[in-house]
């Protein structure tokens, strides 16, 4: 954990600017690379699944799209253990730590149960969505392989929370490397059909991630275990911790934070079902913005990662002014980034689309969304980063509040109209949905910005 100085006198100039930023981004590049690891397993599954024929490609895909959001709105109620911590370990207080812990993991094997359960029994949700016939069963099998290893990444982002709590990002950095590598061979194998294991195609994917969660959990356990810095707590063994808080508060914080992720989550699926309609270039070209658009977005998130943590331990310091001037260090430098990458996306835009299809009608199409998806970098990176200083100040209700605000009543029937409805201008089909979300986060990033200052001005936010 870096040292925090003493806030009481502190004057904050340019050089401390520079300083903390240092600070702030030690934590988040590790962070980076962790998420950018994670974002090309899934990478890796698509391009090897592909090879094997289309319909397996459909399901992985169709897989990913019930997974991932049940991965993160309930990994996201876990999240909650990083400014808990990042709390207790800026105020001194190691050992209360553990409390946390365990709590986090019985709310883990509680989320894991709910995960396995949903993903086990998905037929109904895929015959929903128009899924039949041999695809639904690759679909199934898929998501059943995949269920196997629920319990092992509930515990793995335990650990990661944990250790990111106490400014200990490179854990999962190293981690997160080693799940792709491991991902890579496990996928050729079981896809395949190497090793004496028979080919299955699509569904491989799902016993290969499956086993790479339990690899992450088992190294995030034993790094937990091993660790010099960590040992002195004795996380996996049994004992009773001092209660810090109840379980109670616990998922006050961390409820909020899962169900934030969902909303954002469940709104890009739904406007990905809504323009279906459209036809298959249209869904390309929205499938190619989407894509980049995330993958540009793991920084801004690596940053509200990283300012959680860093804000967190000022404030379990006591150092509220210092905590108010990280925050802000961090918000101002990700705003920057973001006009950067809004000016490259905006110029690069058809080389961008280029390099996903070599069909000009999708070319063309996809280089018009990316121009209105540079537009919103700005905003999204101002939302993200205010949502993660908040969390540092264990503040998660009325920021969930705000984005359902901003994306579902306000985002999504705009987009609505705006793409079919011809009502004030003529129906813009994809575009409308984009320019609504433009919207959306321009409205997010004012809230959560405006709650951020209100909430970092005078509240001395207790750690217990």
């Amino acid at each position: 954990m870096s040292s925090i100085p003493p806030a009481a006198t502190q004057t904050f100039s340019k050089l401390s600017r520079r300083h903390e930023l240092g600070q702030i981004l030690y934590l988040a590049v590790p962070i980076l690379i962790a998420q950018l690891s994670q974002t090309a397993m899934g990478f890796v599954d698509t391009i090897m699944a592909a090879r094997v024929g289309a319909e397996d490609l459909a399901a992985v895909s169709l897989g990913a799209s019930i997974w991932l959001p049940i991965m993160l709105s309930l990994g996201g109620v876990l999240m909650a253990t990083t400014p808990l911590v990042a709390q207790l370990a800026g105020a001194g207080r190691d050992k209360e730590s553990k409390a946390i812990f365990n709590q986090a993991m019985l709310i883990a094997l509680t989320t894991s149960i709910i995960a396995w359960f949903i993903l086990r029994n998905s037929t109904a949700l895929l015959q929903f969505m128009g899924v039949s016939g041999p695809l639904l069963e690759k679909t199934n099998a898929y998501l059943q392989a995949l269920s196997w290893g629920v319990p092992a990444i509930m515990f793995y982002q335990v650990c990661r929370s944990f250790c990111e709590g106490f400014g200990k990002t490179r854990p999962s950095m190293k981690i997160g490397i080693l799940g792709l590598l491991c991902n890579i061979p496990l996928n050729y194998i079981f896809i395949y059909g190497k090793l004496g294991v028979p080919a299955m195609g699509g569904v491989g994917c799902g016993w290969a991630t499956a086993i790479v969660m339990w690899i992450m959990a088992i190294c995030g356990g034993l790094y937990l275990h091993s660790s010099a810095f960590f040992r002195p707590l004795k996380l996996l063994s049994a004992g009773s911790p001092e209660k810090t808080q109840t379980i109670a508060s616990f998922l006050k914080l961390g409820l909020p934070i899962g169900f934030t992720l969902l909303i954002e989550v469940s709104m890009f699926c739904i406007i990905a079902l809504l323009i279906a309609r459209l036809g298959d270039v249209v869904i390309a070209a929205h499938q190619i913005t989407l894509s980049f658009s995330g993958l540009v977005f793991m920084f801004p998130l690596s940053m509200a990662l990283a300012l959680t943590i860093r804000v967190g331990q000022q404030i379990g310091a006591g150092q509220t002014a210092h905590a108010r001037f990280s925050a802000t260090t961090g918000i101002i430098f990700t705003c920057c980034c973001a006009v950067i990458s809004c000016i490259l996306i905006a110029v690069f835009a058809t080389r961008i689309a280029s390099l996903y299809s070599d069909l000009p009608e999708i070319i063309s199409l996809a280089s018009s969304l990316l121009m209105i998806a540079a537009i919103f970098q700005i905003p999204d990176a101002i939302q993200a980063s205010s949502a993660g200083a908040l969390r540092g100040y264990k503040d998660t209700s009325v920021p969930l509040l705000m984005v359902f605000i901003a994306f579902w009543l306000i985002a999504l029937p705009c987009g609505y109209i705006l793409a079919f409805s011809g009502w004030l201008i003529p129906a813009l089909g994809a575009a409308g949905f984009w320019y609504s979300l433009v919207l959306g986060l321009t409205i997010g990033a004012i809230l959560l910005l405006s709650r951020f200052y209100v909430i970092s001005k005078d509240v001395p936010c207790p750690t217990d």
